[in-house]
């Protein structure tokens, strides 16, 4: 029996080895590191997110303390606001020093993180680290192996599958995305064109007037 579950595990594994060139070689969802920026009292800074309908994302944020020997400051507070492309509120939260956020988007297109300092006088300038993670970057892929009691080789198929399946809707919205770009780029040259005609056939009677 666990002769052939091992064969059964290397087939797949082998199954499995293209795809994973593949996927190493396209890196479609490669693993984003912090981003750490200086927010002044007063200024927001705003992050977009660019994603496709059922696309999974996670995000955190801190405001970094510059004494490691004293509290944070009161006035390092940030207020955060992550909103859909028409303008729905995902994630609210007012006057924190930290927090995250989780969601699967059910609208198409950029999603906007706000990150807004309130005023304060004197001035205060903050540092501020900001992770968003989206498509199979966004799984915890350490909880799902623990609540799955899924073993090491079983856990690497599960993550190329997801890989697979993130590849092919994401090749799948590009295609879409370039036959929409093609469609408003034509409609934009005909358009041109038109007007064109117009204009040179107008222009045509102006200069025979001209003539006479």
């Amino acid at each position: 029996m666990g002769g052939r579950t091992r064969g059964r595990r290397c087939g797949l594994l082998g199954s499995y080895m293209l795809t994973l060139a593949l996927a190493s070689f396209l890196a479609v969802a490669p693993p984003s590191g912090a981003l750490r920026f200086e927010l002044q009292s007063g200024h927001t800074k705003c992050i977009s997110e660019d994603l496709k309908i059922h696309a999974m994302a996670v995000g955190k944020y801190a405001v970094v303390n510059p004494s490691d020997s004293a509290p944070l400051p009161d006035s390092h507070k940030i207020t955060v606001r992550v909103t859909s492309p028409y303008g729905n509120t995902i994630h609210y939260a007012d006057q924190v020093d930290s927090g995250n956020f989780a969601f699967t988007s059910s609208e198409e297109g950029d999603y906007l993180a706000c990150l807004w300092a309130p005023d304060h006088n004197p001035p205060a300038t903050m540092a501020v680290e900001f992770e968003w993670r989206t498509g199979v970057t966004a799984k915890d892929w350490t909880n799902v192996a623990k609540k799955g009691q899924i073993d090491v080789m079983e856990l690497e198929l599960k993550k190329l599958e997801d890989a697979v399946k993130s590849i092919h809707d994401e090749m799948f919205y590009l295609r879409e995305r370039y036959a929409l770009h093609k469609f408003i780029l034509a409609s934009i040259s005909n358009f041109l064109s038109t007007c064109l005609l117009c204009i040179g056939s107008c222009w045509e009677p102006l200069a025979e007037d001209s003539t006479i």
